[in-house]
């Protein structure tokens, strides 16, 4: 029995209708009509041009650069939906925003990913999907529902894919200890063993690389993260992992592509062979045009979530 909404609506925001549109491919249905921008003055605005009146509402918007205009457009539109009645509003977040700042660095410090939790939720948005949650006790943040998707899986089918039959000259490497029970499991999906990177963070964005936990000589690598950024961390650990470990080739994988500030020039320097990216943040023109990245795509895995939690049936097969 279905218990919210009598029909399935998806809209998009601007920050990825690319992504948007693939769930839709996928789930045989269209793109609901639907604008959103900004004033002269810099005010977001959001016009819904069908009715929504009952029906169950999807809002795919990522909450990346220009990360405040993304998150203000994603509240709007949700404010939009709200009021105009539909039955139920999930916010479909592919990339959470704020997700770093989960915690009290220091003294005075906000915790703006419960801000930003308190803001969807007051906004009007009846449950959430998002994807590797940097810290996936941001879910406890909210008191709606949260589903948050594993990109790992994704990752896991590509490379059994490539290192078919090499399983023993490769090794999957965690970027730091704070990754480890993500790597563990990643590595366990392939059959393969497990190394980590000892490092130490002298400063945001910045850090130097101590140790290298686990034998790597003479073998290829697979470096997996939750996000790139800067990829100052990325690149000093492939570089450790060939000048100190001895590794003879260096891939890396990550959900979520940020690549702010001087990260497109350290990867291209850096001996990564291959970075691979989901698509829960669009791909810019720098990137397409990067020999070293490259995109996956998440659309058909939140496809069958956005069915199974329309459905009310459960989403833990997605897990696996």
């Amino acid at each position: 029995m279905i218990a919210h909404g009598k029909d399935i609506k998806i809209f998009s925001g601007n920050s990825n209708q690319a992504l948007a549109q693939a769930i839709c491919d996928h789930l045989g249905t269209q793109l609901g009509q639907a604008e959103s921008g900004r004033f002269s003055d810099g005010e977001n605005y959001c016009s819904i041009y069908e009715t929504v009146r009952g029906s169950d509402v999807f809002v795919v918007q990522s909450t990346c650069s220009p990360v405040n205009d993304n998150l203000m457009e994603l509240l709007i539109m949700i404010d939009a939906f709200k009021r105009a009645s539909a039955g139920r509003i999930t916010a479909v977040i592919p990339y959470f925003g704020y997700a770093r700042q989960d915690r009290k660095a220091k003294p005075r410090d906000p915790i703006s990913a419960k801000l930003v939790a308190n803001m969807i939720t007051t906004a009007g948005a009846d449950r959430v999907l998002t994807m590797d949650l940097h810290a996936s006790q941001i879910q406890g943040f909210f008191d709606i529902p949260v589903d948050n998707m594993l990109g790992s899986p994704i990752f896991a089918q590509y490379f059994h894919e490539k290192f078919l039959g090499q399983e023993e000259d490769t090794i999957v490497v965690s970027p730091d200890v704070g990754s480890v029970s993500r790597a563990r499991a990643f590595a366990q999906k392939l059959g393969m063993p497990l190394a980590i990177v000892d490092k130490r963070r002298q400063r945001a964005n910045s850090s130097e690389v101590m140790n290298i936990i686990g034998d790597v000589k003479g073998k290829q690598v697979v470096l997996l993260d939750d996000m790139v950024d800067t990829a100052g961390s990325l690149c000093h650990a492939a570089q450790a992992l060939v000048d100190i470990g001895g590794a003879t080739k260096v891939y890396a994988c990550a959900s979520h592509g940020v690549l702010s500030g001087p990260a497109y020039g350290l990867i291209e320097k850096s001996p990564i062979e291959e970075l691979m990216f989901l698509d829960t943040i669009p791909p810019t023109e720098q990137a397409k045009q990067s020999s070293k990245i490259k995109y996956l795509t998440v659309a058909h895995l939140f496809a069958d979530a956005i069915d199974r939690i329309y459905q009310e049936v459960s989403i833990s097969k997605l897990f696996n």
